[in-house]
């Protein structure tokens, strides 16, 4: 089978058609796969959250007005699904209650996870707790500012800017173990 416009794709999916799911599912699910893996501690976790996603994206077709790429509002719904996940996940956020000993030496520091290929970088991501991975990804990957994490995750800016300290800490520290092992 040849592959469907976008267009073909949500006309199908909106009318019930399994072949249009299954053809949506065939060309998104690889990518969307590689953004909840990011957010999952393994990939038994990241294929429940995939399927969750798509469930999401055949219910909720009918809100896709077509503004912009199909890619990216399926993308959204699978950012959304795994953050979903992750909060019902016990301790998801590790509270701290001031920022301020941390502000200075995140505005300086490096990135270090620049210098990682792909799949070193999963790999070190997946072992994070869960609310490091998570405001890291939607930091250091996804771009997000700390005021749309918070907003996203219901936590506090500082909490945002904590978590993402200490989640590079954790990666260095992660890292910096295997070098010398």
């Amino acid at each position: 089978m040849q592959q469907l416009s976008d267009h073909e794709l949500v006309s199908g999916v909106l009318q019930g058609s399994p072949v249009h799911q299954t053809a949506l599912y065939r060309q998104y699910s690889v990518p969307m796969f590689r953004v909840v893996l990011r957010f999952a501690r393994d990939r038994a976790e990241a294929e429940d959250m995939l399927q969750d996603g798509f469930v999401r994206v055949y219910r909720d077709m009918v809100q896709y007005r077509g503004d912009g790429a199909l890619g990216g509002w399926i993308r959204r719904i699978m950012v959304n699904t795994a953050l979903s996940h992750l909060r019902r996940q016990r301790d998801f956020i590790r509270a701290t209650a001031d920022f301020s000993p941390f502000e200075n030496r995140l505005r300086t520091e490096e990135d270090f996870a620049a210098n990682l290929d792909a799949q070193t970088l999963l790999k070190y991501l997946q072992k994070l707790p869960p609310g490091y991975r998570a405001v890291f990804n939607l930091y250091a990957i996804d771009g997000f500012s700390h005021e749309e994490i918070a907003e996203q995750l219901g936590i506090s800016i500082g909490t945002s800017k904590s978590q993402l300290f200490k989640a590079r800490e954790y990666l260095k520290k992660m890292l910096d173990k295997s070098f010398i092992t």
